[in-house]
């Protein structure tokens, strides 16, 4: 087992301004909140640890002087919903708004781009995302003391403004750095693309670096905030109703092609990135589907092979998108027989002569087919056979 990085850990965190003017409520009222180190119980939690002192320091005056003491009735409402918690990360409602938001943004992105039925998952996604890591960086700088708003900006209300996301990456200190930086600047881009203008056929085409985005996430969030605050219980293996085949194969490739501005915006985007940089998989995530097949019972239950990062399966990932083992094979006998059981009775073996010749069929690369290992003569693929039947439904009656 690799060794475990450990989670970062800030001691010494201080009060916000609203949680002082309670500190000094409770000092006021006495009673049972008396005791410092009682009153200190209220302010802890596993995201933020509060220095003993600082109780103290307040108490005496030493710090935070300025503030005044919060409404009997506020006091009230902070004790009457404490522990203001989520109870499934520990997290405070109030304290930590900014990380359960994030976590539920994140959720929500990849809940939607997973739902059945939805057209443009891609820049559901994308825009969600987005949010989601805004906010995440934004509890990060607030962990840290960064101070994370624009100085001379402000809303029509005269609120302060905070950093948008292309500005957080921006910053030295910034924990998002490299790939993962690279992956946000480039949905980011897309983002923009997509913002005034229709779009669609953008979702396989995008998947690698949204599977990135989503992955990029949990790793930070475990990473900076503690493995409890990760999203796998949330979001577990996603099943499919149906298998992959040749019929969603030929889709994919049918509705590869991207959008004029999207592809150009991608392009621009990739034009300065080294070959490693386009290969980190904190980037783009690549993946080869493989179909199992064993005379194993139950090994072919196996739906994903873990391999190592050297071997040449690795490496082949850089060019597989879908790699079929033990395909079907098809004499053209058997294509045109085929056709002929699917009501297509006129189809002879000199219609799909003429078709693969003039398709040039057989040629290296294609994968329409290839030369059998014992016959040593010409058979075909699935896919060539659902080629051949796409072309008799085409021809209309002229087969039937």
């Amino acid at each position: 087992m690799p060794e475990k990085i450990p989670t970062k850990r800030r001691r010494g965190n201080t009060l916000e301004i609203w949680e002082v003017s309670i500190v000094k409520a409770m000092f006021k009222r006495g009673g049972p909140l008396r005791n410092d180190q009682d009153i200190l119980a209220y302010f802890t939690r596993p995201s933020r640890s509060i220095n003993h002192r600082l109780i103290g320091e307040i108490r005496h005056e030493i710090k935070h002087k300025e503030i005044t003491p919060a409404s009997e009735d506020n006091l009230n409402a902070f004790l009457a919903n404490w522990p203001d918690i989520d109870h499934e990360t520990g997290l405070s409602i109030r304290g930590d708004e900014l990380l359960i938001k994030a976590r539920e943004a994140m959720i929500a992105a990849v809940q939607t781009f997973n739902s059945a039925g939805l057209v443009f998952r891609a820049e559901l996604f994308i825009v969600t995302a987005i949010i989601a890591w805004t906010y995440l960086l934004h509890a990060w700088f607030k962990r840290e003391g960064i101070n994370y708003r624009y100085p001379d900006k402000k809303t029509n209300q005269g609120a302060e403004t905070y950093w948008g996301l292309t500005y957080c990456l921006k910053n030295s200190k910034c924990p998002a750095k490299g790939g993962v930086a690279r992956n946000l600047n480039f949905l980011i881009e897309i983002r923009n693309e997509i913002e005034h203008r229709s779009t669609n056929r953008i979702d396989d085409s995008l998947g690698a670096k949204l599977q990135s985005c989503a992955l990029n996430f949990n790793d930070l969030i475990k990473h900076e905030f503690g493995d409890h605050y990760g999203l796998e219980k949330r979001l577990p293996l996603a099943l499919q109703f149906v298998s992959f085949g040749s019929e969603q194969r030929m889709g994919i490739k049918q509705a590869s092609g991207l959008p004029k501005h999207i592809e150009a915006a991608i392009n621009a985007f990739e034009h300065g990135l080294t070959k490693e940089e386009l290969k980190d998989p904190a980037y783009r995530m690549s993946y080869a589907f493989v179909p199992m097949t064993t005379k194993k019972t139950g090994a072919s239950d196996t739906a994903v092979q873990i391999i190592k990062p050297s071997s040449d399966e690795a490496r082949e990932i850089e060019k597989i998108i879908l790699k079929e083992v033990n395909k079907d094979r098809y004499t053209s006998g058997k294509v045109v027989a085929k056709m002929n059981a699917s009501g297509f009775q006129k189809f002879k073996i000199h219609h799909h002569t003429k078709l693969w010749k003039y398709m040039d069929a057989k040629k290296e690369g294609k994968g329409y087919g290839c030369i059998g290992d014992y016959t040593n003569s010409w058979v075909w693929f699935d896919q060539w056979v659902d080629i051949v039947m796409m072309h008799c439904k085409e021809q209309g009656d002229k087969y039937r």
